[in-house]
């Protein structure tokens, strides 16, 4: 057996090419704690160190916050986890590299229009763009944890699930989508629902839209088998949406209403949008939802809340339908029968560090007792069961 080589915070610094100072700044924030103390009271840090101080500064390098760094690397003692987290580090620095591309392209073209005494002065439409284009490139930060967080929630349902039919591929199966058809995705995200469906499409136009113009390129790279039937928009959708009246067939909008501030609006213009005859998809969750995983956080820690707004309050299975019917004549409620059976703690604890509450508040600095919580929560049974309560309401107007 092979023994651990240690280091001193000095003869770490050293070696990783930092400053004493730094390190001793991460370990006071709680970001890269020392691996042992010695009983002389020496704080020491192992070849292992080295890969969590190299995340840290790829992420402060590609503009995270020390907040920012300290939720992401919280679970940093799992192989696993370092593995796939290099996979997303490289993911990132390869679409930061893009976006600086062409930022470089647009400052180019910018000064070379300058240089050559364009008439008319500066172009002002194309530093509008410059704008557009940097602002597009910082956006790649929160990109990435949307990303991460999206994975995160997928992974747990696709591995665990009792159902052998995953959700997309039943979401898919009720949509009824046929040859010569327009879809319209609203918050598509990074596209799994045709990812995972792309074998079954037949030959229809996907119009696939979202907030987000990173969600999109992810969706693009996930979808190139469908790039010829794809059309990918970058809109707010509680906006007018820009598309002709009765231009789609189906709307989809996979787990999206309970995220907006004005459903009735954004009803109003899928209605506007929808052909005769043509239906309109809006899934979402029940109470029930996942409860078990709140109650584990809460069990550990009371002022936990895995989420600031409960989103079926918005938009749920049990509200669903009568916020629908004022827009449509006719609403069917769908319902996905599964649950989760989840025989692993990592899984679990990614799970609810990726979610939208207060978590990282309470549990970043006592992860390690959380982790030795939940481990012993699975012993007792060998897994956990997981309520899952979803479903989809398939909307229609009187032709």
């Amino acid at each position: 057996m092979e023994h651990a080589t240690f280091y001193t915070t000095g003869a770490f610094a050293k070696k990783a090419n930092v400053s004493i100072r730094t390190i001793r700044f991460y370990d006071k924030q709680g970001i890269l704690k020392p691996s042992h103390i010695s009983e002389s009271g020496y704080r020491l840090y192992t070849d292992a160190d080295f890969a969590k101080l190299q995340k840290v500064l790829t992420l402060k390098y590609l503009g995270f916050s020390l907040e920012e760094i300290m939720d992401i690397t919280v679970n940093d003692d799992d192989e696993d986890y370092v593995r796939s987290s290099l996979a997303l580090q490289l993911e990132l620095v390869k679409k930061k590299r893009e976006s600086l591309q062409i930022v470089e392209e647009a400052l180019t073209k910018t000064q070379q229009m300058l240089e050559g005494g364009a008439e008319g002065g500066v172009n002002w439409e194309r530093m509008l763009h410059l704008i557009h284009m940097i602002s597009m490139e910082k956006s790649l930060v929160e990109q990435y944890k949307n990303s991460a967080n999206i994975r995160t929630r997928i992974g747990l349902h696709q591995r665990y699930a009792t159902n052998p039919e995953s959700w997309f591929s039943w979401v898919y199966r009720n949509l009824d989508v046929r040859e010569g058809m327009t879809v319209l995705e609203l918050g598509c995200g990074n596209g799994e629902l045709w990812r995972t469906n792309a074998a079954q499409v037949p030959a229809c136009k996907l119009l696939l839209s979202d907030i987000s113009a990173g969600m999109l390129a992810d969706a693009k790279d996930n979808l190139t088998m469908l790039a010829k039937q794809c059309t990918f928009l970058n809109f707010d959708c509680t906006a007018p949406l820009p598309l002709p009246d009765a231009s789609c067939d189906i709307v989809v909008a996979n787990h999206l209403l309970f995220y907006l501030k004005d459903i009735d609006l954004v009803l109003k213009e899928v209605k506007r949008v929808l052909k005769k005859g043509g239906a309109f998809y809006a899934s979402t969750y029940g109470r029930e939802h996942m409860k078990e995983i709140s109650l584990l956080a809460k069990e550990f820690d009371a002022r936990v809340a895995l989420s600031e707004v409960a989103l079926y309050d918005v938009f749920g299975l049990e509200n669903g339908e009568a916020i629908l019917s004022k827009a449509f004549d006719e609403v069917q409620l769908l319902q996905h029968e599964d649950s989760l059976k989840v025989t692993d703690t990592q899984p679990i604890l990614d799970y609810i560090l990726s979610c939208h509450g207060n978590q990282h508040e309470y549990l970043n600095e006592r992860y390690a007792e959380f982790r030795e919580f939940v481990e012993k929560k699975l012993k007792n049974k060998g897994y956990l069961k997981i309520t899952k309560q979803a479903g989809m309401f398939r909307c229609f107007m009187k032709d």
